[in-house]
This record gives structure tokens, C-alpha cells and sequence, in this order.
């Protein structure tokens, strides 16, 4: 059996240093999406996003967050906010020398979440 994308990329400390890129260089400085993080306590998200990232990519943690609906319940997230999300995450996996192949799949899996991320 091959490695999962989660033991590709570097485990869960690579992630943790992917998920800080996306916020910090790519998201937080996008006016397109970075009022949704206004009020948010990053640090937590941040961590949240590490583990939610490391379970979408097959890796050991057990995701225990809030579903994906409740958690975005009254953001009122359009497509073109889901897909500039989605783009940053691509950027920022590119970043760290993750090939197009291994990005495309994790955002395949992030693509079928789409359904309870929009619109709520």
C-alpha cells in the first residue's frame, strides 16, 4: 500500500507549516475572504485547520471539530469565496513542493465538502 498524502507531505508539523503560509501570505491578505477571519482567534484556527487538513489527507487524527455546516453556519460562504479558499490551499501546498498530482487530490476532497460549506 502506498503513503497516504498526509505521510507525503511531511505529517502533521509540514501541514502545520502549510496551514500557516495559507493564512498568513495568502488568506489574510486576500480582501476577498479575509473579513470572514475578522473576529477569529487564529491561533485556534489555525491548530483546527492543521488537524482538519491532516484528517482530509488520510492522516491519524480523528477530526472532532464541529461539522462542517455548523461550522460555517451564518458566513453565508458564496462559490467564488469557496474557490479563492481552495486556490489559496493549491498556492500554498505548491509552495511547499507538493506535486500538482497530490494537490489535486487534496482538493478533490475538499471540493466534496463543498455542499456544507456554501450558502449556510
Amino acid at each position: 500500500m502506498g503513503q497516504t498524502l498526509y505521510e507525503k507531505v511531511g505529517g502533521e508539523e509540514a501541514i502545520a507549516k502549510v496551514v500557516d503560509y495559507f493564512y498568513t501570505e495568502l488568506v489574510l491578505k486576500d480582501n476577498t475572504v479575509n473579513h470572514f477571519f475578522k473576529n477569529t482567534d487564529m491561533e485556534k484556527q489555525r491548530l483546527h485547520q492543521t488537524k482538519f487538513i491532516s484528517y482530509a489527507l488520510g492522516g491519524p487524527h480523528t477530526y472532532s471539530g464541529q461539522s462542517m455546516a455548523k461550522a460555517h453556519e451564518g458566513m453565508n460562504i458564496q462559490p467564488e469565496h469557496f474557490d479563492a479558499i481552495a486556490k489559496h490551499l493549491h498556492d500554498a501546498l505548491a509552495h511547499f513542493g507538493v506535486s500538482e498530482a497530490d494537490i489535486d487530490e487534496a482538493l478533490s476532497k475538499v471540493a466534496s465538502l463543498r455542499d456544507d460549506i456554501l450558502y449556510k
